[in-house]
């Protein structure tokens, strides 16, 4: 078993920069939960890290097995350290490819699934946790594709990747779009486009989410602007109690979003 000694090996220099987002086909996927994952979804691995506690444990035994032809290295606590993305690491480390994305694959969804059209917009999501979770979150709720914006967190960085938990690597994604040309391939799409709104009068629950729509949510911090409001066909709002003026981000597409399931499968 090829064991890895020295931090300036090319390996983990390479791995050093797909980490911190520097290799654009390549993603940092950290932590056996995520790793299988990355199995489940059949992407291309191209190195493998882990350290001599991983390797002696039954579950990494069973999951080093899983991966005996990839290109596999040991290295020490003190390297993986210096690699690791988290604080508590379970001791593997894998590089990945990057999965495709693109608003072709949006549409092969959209075209594959008459059923429920219902595409997700995320304009200027700054958190790239949140971001993570919106994700998984959509590819519960089923949805078609997810769009992200230009200005947005990376949605294959480590720490959205692991809010993602996976979706990532399977969701339909397209990647650093324009605002106003997303709106231009909605209408073309004849999704109808609309956003969550403090202002609005109609209540998500009053939307009928068995219709095509784009749903769009702006950026935790400053929502949508004037200009990007009056694009939208439709508003929507999450009526609360108590004073609570808004929800995090992640909790509001999830509410949302598992309303439009719950019509579409009544």
């Amino acid at each position: 078993m090829l064991k890895i000694t020295s931090r300036e090996n090319q390996r983990i220099i390479r791995a050093r920069k797909v980490r911190d987002s520097l290799v654009k086909d390549a993603i940092f996927v950290e932590g056996v939960r995520l790793a299988e994952e990355v199995l489940r979804s059949n992407l291309k691995i191209s190195d493998v890290f882990f350290t001599e506690d991983f390797a002696n444990s039954e579950r990494g035994q069973t999951f080093l097995q899983l991966l005996e032809f990839s290109n596999r290295a040991q290295i020490s606590d003190k390297i993986f350290d210096s690699l690791s993305d988290t604080k508590n690491s379970q001791g593997v480390i894998l590089i990945c490819e990057k999965p495709a994305t693109d608003k072709s694959l949006i549409e092969a969804k959209l075209s594959e699934n008459k059923r429920f059209q219902l595409v997700v917009l995320l304009h200027k999501t700054n958190n790239p946790t949140n971001l993570g979770a919106i994700l998984r979150t959509c590819e519960a709720a089923n949805v078609a594709g997810v769009i992200i914006t230009k200005n947005s967190a990376d949605a294959f960085s480590p720490k959205a990747l692991r809010g993602a938990m996976g979706a990532s690597f399977r969701l339909p994604i397209w990647m650093d779009a324009d605002f106003f040309e997303v709106l231009d391939w909605a209408e073309e799409k004849n999704l109808v486009s609309i956003c969550a709104d403090v202002n609005a009068e109609k209540s998500y629950l009053d939307i009928d989410w068995r219709k095509a729509h784009l749903l769009i949510f702006g950026s935790e911090a400053h929502g949508l602007s004037r200009k990007e409001r009056e694009r939208v066909a439709e508003n929507l709002i999450i009526p609360m109690e108590n004073g609570v003026e808004s929800l995090n981000l992640a909790v509001s597409a999830a509410v949302i979003l598992f309303e439009a399931k719950r019509q579409l499968n009544y």
